[in-house]
């Protein structure tokens, strides 16, 4: 559906009250909004690589580039700082987050790449900003932090260290936003490469992006098994999320970085946004920032 190329796209979000798609391009500095109406897509360019973006209840975005959290006002364009992270890591970046049911925002970071397929390990954290603007760290270690979501009970949160080729499930406490006990819920297949963004249905069922992999599995978080596979037409799918007016059609980024240029002339799709519709199941809004 959105034919314009991201380098990077990822994070995408539904905004019920724009009737748009809100996604980045990491690579390009770039949060961008598509209208399925006009099918125009505008973006606004930022200082930083930005990870993810996410709704603001009183209008506008969050969103976690470079390594600091900030709002995006998309009238003015202007970015405010609210806080700045992990200066003592010049290589890291802010990755993928999403708001929590409380109104909290979750992201986490990932160190770059020094060279292809070459990164510093165990570099990530992941990091809860709260309403008041104050910051904790819920997780320390990690390779990439990605994909995340809650359950429909909000009794669980779902979380993807993409280098661990898995999802784990962690207890959720809604009233202190503190995550705990991780267990390990799916571990790629090989086919399925490396699990990427996800997102929930409203089924509490797990749709997980599996980049290099071509495809979006959907997973049982009771018996930790796929149960269905969704293929696309390019390799690097990034992220997923539900939307259209009653949320029953499924938006997917995808990536043409990482790709060479013999791979790039085979692709013509990469980098594109595919709609997915006739999934046979609906998804839920997104959650807004609380401020």
């Amino acid at each position: 559906v959105v034919k314009e190329k991201n380098r990077m796209g990822e994070c995408p979000v539904w905004e019920e009250r724009e009737n748009a798609l809100v996604y980045v391009d990491i690579n390009s500095q770039k949060v961008c909004r598509w209208s399925p109406v006009t099918n125009e897509v505008q973006s606004v360019s930022v200082d930083a690589r930005v990870g993810s973006v996410a709704l603001r209840q009183c209008g506008g975005y969050v969103i976690a580039l470079g390594t600091r959290f900030a709002f995006l006002d998309w009238d003015t364009q202007a970015v405010t700082t609210i806080l700045e992270l992990e200066q003592d890591k010049p290589n890291n970046r802010f990755n993928d987050g999403k708001v929590d049911p409380k109104g909290r925002f979750f992201a986490g970071t990932m160190a770059e790449e020094t060279a292809p397929g070459v990164r510093a390990r165990r570099q990530g954290a992941l990091y809860t900003l709260f309403p008041d603007h104050s910051v904790i760290k819920q997780l320390d270690q990690l390779d990439i932090s990605n994909g995340l979501d809650w359950s429909l009970d909000h009794r669980t949160f779902f979380h993807i260290d993409s280098l661990s080729y898995a999802v784990h499930a962690f207890n959720y406490d809604v009233h202190t936003g503190k995550i705990a006990c991780p267990k390990l819920l799916y571990h790629l297949e090989k086919e399925e490469q490396m699990p990427d963004g996800m997102c929930i249905d409203a089924e509490g069922k797990l749709w997980v992006a599996c980049i290099d992999g071509g495809r979006v599995i959907r997973i049982d978080p009771e018996t930790g098994k796929r149960i269905q596979t969704v293929r696309l037409p390019t390799p690097r799918i990034t992220s997923c999320c539900f939307g259209g007016k009653d949320y029953s059609e499924m938006y997917v980024t995808s990536a043409y970085d990482g790709l060479d240029e013999a791979t790039l002339a085979k692709e013509p799709h990469a980098g594109e946004i595919f709609k997915i519709t006739g999934l046979g199941v609906k998804g839920i809004p997104q959650n807004l920032y609380a401020a």
